[in-house]
C-alpha cells in the first residue's frame, strides 16, 4: 500500500513537472517556428507553415545582429563574475570557517545584510560615476560579483565544515603557506559546491535584465534580456520573432542545468549536516 502511494505520489510529481516546465517550452518552440500572421494568434498549435530558419535568420541579423553582439557581451559578463564570485567566496568561506576571530561576527552581519537589504540603484549608480565605472563592462562584472557575493560565501562556508582540519595541518607540516595551502589542497576538494556555484551564478548573472538596464544602458552594451525588452517594445505585433529570441535566450541556461543538476543538489546540500 505505502509503495503503491509513493508511486503514485512520484507520478503526479513527474505529471506537474511536465505541466509546468515542458509544456511552455513546447509553446515557445512552436511559436517560434510560425509565420508572423500564424504566431499573432498566440495558440498552442502546430505551426501551419514551418518559419524555423528564416525566423532565426531575421532575429541575428535585426539590428546590425544586435542579438550576437548581445550573447558575446553576456558572456563575457557571466564568466567574468562567476570567476571572481567562486575565487572570493571560496576564500571568505574556508576563513570564516577555519579561523575564529573578533572579526568573525561582523563579517557575518554584512553577508547575511548581502542577502536581505535590497540594492539601492541611485547610490550605485553615483558610486560608479566617481570611479569611472559607469556604463562600462568592469562595472556591470563588479555589480554583479557583489550581488552574489554573500549567497555563495554560505555554500561555501557549509562546505568548508565536511572538510577534515587534519589535512590543513598535515599540508602545514609538510611546509605549505596560506596560497599553497588553499589553492592546492583545499580548492580542489571544493569542487560539487564550485559546480554548484558556477551554475547557478551562471544562470542568475545570463538571466539578470535589471543591472544591464540601470547600469549598463546602450545598444553597444546590450545583453540577451534586454534584446528580449527590445523586441517586445519595438516588434510587440511579431510574435514569431519575440519568442524566437526567448528560445535563444532559453537554451543556454537549459543546458547547464540538464547536465550538471546531480552537482548542483550534491553541492546544495553538503554542509546540511555537518555545519
Amino acid at each position: 500500500m505505502r509503495r503503491a502511494g509513493s508511486w503514485i505520489a512520484g507520478l503526479v510529481a513527474v505529471l506537474a513537472s511536465v505541466v509546468v516546465f515542458l509544456v511552455p517550452f513546447v509553446f515557445i518552440f512552436l511559436t517560434a517556428a510560425k509565420d508572423p500572421a500564424d504566431a499573432s494568434r498566440l495558440e498552442f498549435s502546430w505551426p501551419r507553415s514551418w518559419a524555423f530558419g528564416e525566423n532565426l535568420t531575421e532575429v541575428l541579423t535585426t539590428r546590425d545582429g544586435i542579438v550576437v553582439r548581445a550573447f558575446v557581451n553576456s558572456a563575457v559578463l557571466t564568466v567574468v563574475s562567476v570567476v571572481i564570485m567562486v575565487i572570493l567566496a571560496a576564500m571568505v568561506g574556508y576563513l570564516l570557517q577555519r579561523r575564529r576571530s573578533r572579526l568573525n561576527p561582523i563579517v557575518n552581519f554584512f553577508v547575511l545584510a548581502g542577502l536581505i537589504v535590497p540594492p539601492a540603484v541611485v547610490p550605485t549608480i553615483w558610486v560608479l560615476q566617481r570611479l569611472g565605472l559607469f556604463k562600462t563592462m568592469p562595472g556591470l562584472i563588479l555589480i554583479e560579483a557583489t550581488f552574489g557575493l554573500s549567497f555563495c560565501i554560505l555554500l561555501f562556508r557549509a562546505f568548508v565544515a565536511t572538510i577534515p582540519r587534519e589535512l590543513d595541518e598535515a599540508a602545514i607540516i609538510d611546509g605549505a603557506g596560506p596560497l599553497r595551502l588553499f589553492f592546492a589542497v583545499i580548492l580542489p576538494l571544493l569542487r560539487p559546491v564550485i559546480i554548484t556555484v558556477v551554475v547557478v551564478q551562471a544562470v542568475t548573472v545570463f538571466n539578470d535584465f535589471t543591472n544591464p538596464l540601470y547600469f549598463l544602458p546602450g545598444d553597444e552594451n546590450a545583453t540577451v534580456q534586454l534584446t528580449l525588452y527590445n523586441f517586445q517594445s519595438q516588434m510587440v505585433s511579431q510574435f514569431n520573432l519575440l519568442f524566437m529570441d526567448i528560445l535563444l535566450i532559453t537554451i543556454p541556461p537549459l543546458v547547464m542545468y540538464i547536465f550538471f543538476n546531480r552537482q548542483i543538489v550534491a553541492g546544495m546540500t553538503s554542509g546540511a549536516v555537518k555545519g
